[in-house]
């Protein structure tokens, strides 16, 4: 199946990393140009390294797109050195796990500068200049918890709600001129994340990370945790020719865990 990528500009926020690391190898083996976008040096740095040895090139840019101005370097950067964004695949940034007796105002506010801001602010640098070309798009990685309140994940959930309402608006805001805005929401992958989630949740319960997360595996039907590349399949068929009528969706990966109808 000819995804129609192939040296298309993929800009992938998050890429050092987990699923946005699996993303950056997907695209680029369909043969886009691939730009990763990192808040250090290092995990780019092993990104890369990771990526030469699979003799797989990306571009890379230090940034935190918390910051409005970081974000709008970035998007000014990628265009004027690699090209035209041709799709988005905003992956960067994650709230910290907390239970309900550490929520403060600021947990609440870090949590949206740390997951809603870092999509948002890439978004609104971007998406003008796709509209001009009149051609784009985004796919935004959002976890289950935008639609399913975790007591470990309520700031961070806020968040994911938050960024799933605004990618349903923009895609019917921008969907006239041939923008398309997608959402996965991954259930339980296997990234490092997940060891932040199982030691807040193990403060909750009182059980052993190791015993948490085979409990929370047999409640899956499918039985395990997602892969990244699972996530990352995914994300390029969003992005490509492929699903050129899918806009406004909201694609659930959580093996089954919460059968909803939405």
């Amino acid at each position: 199946m000819d995804l129609e990528l192939n040296e298309k500009v993929v800009l992938i926020t998050g890429g050092s990393k987990g699923i946005g690391f699996a993303c950056a190898r997907a695209f680029a083996r369909e043969g886009a140009r691939v730009v990763i976008v990192s808040r250090t040096q290092e995990n780019l740095d092993k990104a890369r390294n990771s990526l030469r040895d699979e003799e797989i090139a990306v571009t890379c840019f230090v940034a935190d797109l918390s910051v409005g101005s970081a974000a709008e370097e970035v998007v000014a950067a990628v265009e004027g050195q690699v090209g035209p964004i041709c799709a988005l695949i905003n992956s960067a940034g994650g709230a910290k796990r907390v239970t309900p007796a550490e929520l403060t105002p600021d947990k609440w506010r870090t949590a949206m500068d740390a997951k809603f801001f870092t999509y948002i602010n890439v978004i609104d640098y971007a998406l003008p200049r796709m509209v001009a070309r009149r051609s784009g798009a985004i796919v935004n990685i959002v976890g289950t918890g935008g639609k399913l309140a975790s007591p470990i994940h309520l700031p961070g959930g806020a968040a994911n709600a938050a960024l799933m309402l605004a990618s349903a608006g923009l895609a019917a805001a921008w969907g006239h001129t041939g923008i398309r805005v997608n959402v996965i929401n991954p259930g339980a992958t296997m990234t490092d994340r997940v060891n932040m989630s199982l030691t807040a949740e193990s403060r909750l319960t009182g059980k052993e990370p190791a015993e948490l997360l085979r409990e929370n595996q047999v409640r899956i039907p499918l039985g395990r945790y997602a892969n990244p590349e699972e996530i990352a399949d995914a994300a390029l068929f969003l992005a490509s020719a492929r699903a050129s009528y899918v806009t406004g969706a909201s694609l659930t990966m959580d093996g089954a865990l919460t059968p909803l109808v939405v």
